[in-house]
Parts: structure tokens; C-alpha cells; sequence
């Protein structure tokens, strides 16, 4: 019974959803290296551990918000700028909605 009991939590512990402080370390970590490592060599520069699991979630939901690109040999690449969106916010003709 015990070691089920074990077994639920370690599973627990390999997918839990990270907090909004782990993803900002990651994106914070990804802006600050730009183009310059891999997924494995970025995971290796956190400021904190973050297992590999958590680490994969965060960036597939970065990837999806399009907030970076995975160039060859697994590159990541911060690609979004701000700066851009609210310019093309602001022409005429582009109405944005939020749902």
C-alpha cells in the first residue's frame, strides 16, 4: 500500500503544471540567451532546477503562444516582440477582440 501510495505522488510530482514564476524564469532565461543554446544547454543554465518534464511543458506552451521558435540543431530563439503587436494594434482596419 505504501509504495502505491509513493508511486501516486512521484507521478504527481512529474506532471504537475509549473507556476507563472517557473514559466517567466524560462522565458526570462530563453530572452537572455537568444539563439545561443539547445534545449539541453538552456535547461542547464536555469537559475533554479526545473525537472525536464516541467521544462518540455513550458516550452511547448511558449512555442504555442509564439513567444519562441525552435531553430536547427534545437536552437531556441526568443522571437516575440511587443513593440510589433501594438503597432499593428494600432493601423486602421485591424480590429482585435479578445474572446
Amino acid at each position: 500500500m505504501a509504495q502505491l501510495l509513493q508511486k501516486k505522488q512521484d507521478t504527481k510530482k512529474l506532471f504537475s503544471s509549473p507556476t507563472l514564476q517557473t514559466v517567466m524564469m524560462v522565458e526570462e532565461t530563453i530572452k537572455k540567451y537568444n539563439g545561443t543554446y539547445n534545449k539541453t544547454q538552456l535547461w542547464e543554465k536555469l537559475p533554479r532546477k526545473v525537472t525536464w518534464g516541467t521544462y518540455n511543458i513550458i516550452l511547448n506552451y511558449l512555442e504555442e503562444i509564439n513567444k519562441i521558435g525552435i531553430a536547427k540543431k534545437n536552437i531556441l530563439v526568443y522571437i516575440w516582440n511587443p513593440k510589433i503587436i501594438k503597432k499593428y494594434l494600432e493601423m486602421e482596419g485591424v480590429d482585435y477582440e479578445r474572446n
